[in-house]
């Protein structure tokens, strides 16, 4: 047996993360991972972190893979400018769509990690979340 430290496949994770309800098809819808309270629901922005999706009519799938087994939280935005950002009036009110998993409620902020955490198993599961807007 050779041991690599890599995790074998059979033991990974894959979320398809189906959004509906995407307003238009401007701009770009950015999902983040996060798998752990500290990095919800900002998360840095490393490439290997956001998945960039083109929206489609009135939904995206986004495909996260590679996935240890665990609890993680994914926050998604419709960055309609396409300018790499939440958009906000009066610096908290979101002027562009966004969603969380488990489609966990935003109330004076975003929702905690764990209201919108899911829990990961080896092989493919499917996500369905609702783009909300509140302008």
């Amino acid at each position: 047996m050779l041991l690599t430290g890599a995790a074998d496949e059979t033991e990974l994770g894959t979320i398809d993360v189906h959004v509906s309800n995407v307003r238009n098809a401007k701009g770009v819808v950015r999902a983040c991972l996060a798998s752990k309270a500290s990095d919800f629901p900002g998360c840095d922005t490393t490439p290997a972190r956001w998945k960039l999706k083109t929206p489609a009519d009135d939904s995206v799938v986004l495909r996260f893979t590679g996935l240890k087994p665990g609890r993680y939280a994914f926050a998604i935005l419709h960055d309609e400018n396409n300018n790499n950002k939440a958009d906000t009036a009066l610096s908290m009110i979101p002027k562009e769509g966004f969603a969380f998993s488990r489609d966990a409620k935003a109330s004076f902020g975003p929702p905690k990690f764990d209201a919108a955490a899911v829990n990961v198993r080896p092989g493919r599961q499917m996500i369905q979340v609702k783009m909300r807007y509140v302008f």
